[in-house]
């Protein structure tokens, strides 16, 4: 069996979450999600979050938090992050500015590395979450998402690697996995249909993507979690997160 376990990205599910956060992170709980991965905490108090994912058993993966936002408030994630009990942060996106040249690349290269840091010191490890444009944009003939693991030390920065926006953009997933062994701690398991306006995530197995291969590579490399996620759901997305779920079960 792999040593991996399953979590959900919350904001696949930000429509229940924002309406009723508690009872959202209960279904996730009855589906059979051991983690979750939050996109913010919707007014949740620390402690009282720490209680409630005690009760359900599940575990806080980690959170997405925008760059900037840990620019400027480090201390004040690090510190929820802390209380609820977990170990993670991660920076979740980049606008097009920050990587619209190679001196703004760097500058986020060298800001990671020291955000990083400051989490290091504190007990809590920092992840980056990739999309396509970090495989598409080259930096000295190589993709900017090799030349920021490049530029930071491995206890300092670690990926979240989100294998579908691999493939979206041409690259194997398989091969950065076995490529970055070491410093995948999660990776988020997600599917997608090519369309005319470009990749339309959907529930696993119902796309394109190589999961079976993926949760292969990761078992392999010791990846600890595998994180659902969709970033968009045609009808009621905690049934979305569900099937996903039984996909898994009955695959993986």
């Amino acid at each position: 069996m792999p040593d991996y376990s399953i979590g959900l990205q919350l904001y696949t599910v930000r429509g229940p979450m924002s309406a009723d956060p508690e009872g959202t992170l209960r279904r996730a709980a009855e589906i059979g999600y051991r983690g979750v991965e939050f996109a913010g905490y919707y007014g949740m108090e620390a402690g009282a979050l720490k209680q409630l994912l005690a009760e359900l058993h599940l575990t806080p993966v980690s959170n997405h938090v925008s760059y900037e936002r840990m620019l400027t408030h480090a201390e004040e994630e690090i510190a929820y992050m802390k209380e609820i009990g977990g170990h993670t942060l991660t920076i979740p996106y980049l606008s097009e500015a920050h990587y619209a040249s190679s001196e703004a690349w760097r500058e986020v290269c060298r800001n990671l590395a020291e955000i990083g840091k400051r989490c290091r010191a504190e007990g809590i490890q920092l992840l980056y979450h990739n999309h396509d444009f970090e495989f598409r944009v080259k930096l000295e003939e190589k993709p900017i998402i090799d030349t920021l693991f490049e530029s930071a030390a491995p206890e300092v920065l670690q990926m979240e690697l989100d294998a579908c926006w691999a493939y979206a953009a041409g690259y194997d997933p398989v091969g950065y996995i076995h490529k970055y062994q070491g410093r995948i701690p999660v990776i988020h398991l997600k599917d997608y249909r090519p369309t005319e306006q470009g990749p339309f995530t959907v529930e696993l197995g119902e796309g394109i993507v190589p999961l079976r291969e993926i949760a292969g590579a990761a078992a392999v490399i010791g990846t600890k979690w595998l994180i659902v996620e969709q970033d968009e759901c045609l009808g009621d997305p905690l049934e979305s997160v569900r099937k996903s779920y039984a996909w898994i079960q009955e695959n993986l």
